[in-house]
């Protein structure tokens, strides 16, 4: 049967793969939208006053903020080594679609792909035009000049599709693609976790961002008990490594809340990080739910998480940005 040795988690936000005197060209979205923050909805006014004893000026102060992209790169970097260095040979990717591929026709809970390749095609001048600022200028960090297509591994897709079947979790099969675009949650995990030269992968989407049919926490949870069975059970001696992308606290910024989801990760604690509300999941931050099917996989088998960095990343004094997370799990006699 097959073997899980690594498990990965790691954020993948345009903060990433921007640089950080572009990080300012979201502050006009962030001054006009509200945002979510622990248990309502806040103005970016609000926020500012809210957080005003935080010390966030210094957070983003020039220098700061090019030594926390620093930090990223670096982590980002050791990432792609304990990648390499485990001679990987399929990768299960839980990532989340923003409108990449789906659309509000239809959007899924839980999708796998089965087909046999992905294609992860340039935008065109008309999609690159329609892009707000900053996001824009971060398609490079995805999407590798001219395209790419990588491929998938259509067996062990269908095997996981039956066997959430088979223990009643419901998911969207997909033979490909709904559109031809990969979603940047994989895109980055591609370009920059394998560095442009991917093994074997398996794409699962959670619907982290869109109501009503957003999964819980808890089932969340329960998906990855499921993947985990159904991967040790796919026929074959292939090494596989199970890869959560996005994440964390954004697009405000919670350093408490991040702490906590990192040290139940840790621990193994599914029970802690299944009690967070569900109002705590809103917009980026949704992308946690991401890292719980692979922290419940990692659980279940007893790996060691190694914390690589924590990187809260600002952009303004209301505490918006990206936290940025970086782990990995292997078994304990691999842990570093």
């Amino acid at each position: 049967m097959s073997k899980i040795v690594l498990g990965i988690g790691t954020s993948h936000g345009p903060m990433l793969v921007t640089t950080p005197d572009q990080w300012a060209l979201r502050l006009p979205d962030d001054e006009q939208n509200t945002h979510p923050w622990r248990d309502r909805t806040w103005s970016y006014e609000e926020l500012v006053e809210a957080r005003q004893k935080e010390g966030l000026a210094q957070a983003v102060e020039p220098e700061e903020q090019k030594a926390r992209a620093q930090r990223c790169h670096d982590a980002v970097e050791e990432l792609a080594r304990v990648f390499e260095d485990h001679r990987i040979d399929v990768a299960v990717i839980v990532g989340n679609d923003q409108m990449e591929i789906f659309d509000d026709r239809l959007i899924p809970a839980f999708s796998v792909l089965w087909g046999d390749e992905i294609v992860n095609a340039p935008f065109t001048e008309e999609r690159m035009s329609k892009l707000p600022p900053g996001i824009k200028e971060s398609v490079a960090g995805y999407i590798p000049p001219g395209g790419a297509k990588y491929e998938a591994v259509g067996e062990l897709g269908r095997h996981i599709i039956e066997v959430a079947m088979q223990e009643g979790i419901d998911v969207a099969s997909m033979k490909s693609l709904p559109k031809v675009e990969t979603p940047h949650a994989y895109g980055f995990v591609y370009r920059h976790l394998m560095r442009d030269n991917p093994v074997p992968s398996v794409p699962v989407v959670l619907n982290t961002f869109y109501p009503p049919n957003q999964p819980t926490i808890g089932r969340c949870i329960e998906f990855g008990r499921m993947l985990r069975r159904a991967i040790e059970s796919w026929p074959g001696d292939a090494r596989v490594a199970v890869i959560a992308s996005g994440g964390l606290t954004h697009f405000v910024i919670d350093e408490d809340l991040d702490r906590k989801f990192l040290d139940w990760m840790r621990r193994g604690d599914l029970e802690g990080l299944g009690s967070v509300p569900e109002y705590a999941f809103q917009s980026g931050t949704s992308e946690v739910k991401n890292w719980a099917p692979v922290a419940a996989v990692m659980a279940d088998l007893k790996f060691e998480m190694t914390l690589v960095d924590y990187v809260p990343v600002y952009r303004s004094v209301a505490g918006t940005g990206n936290a940025m997370g970086f782990v990995y799990w292997t078994a304990p006699e691999q842990s570093a």
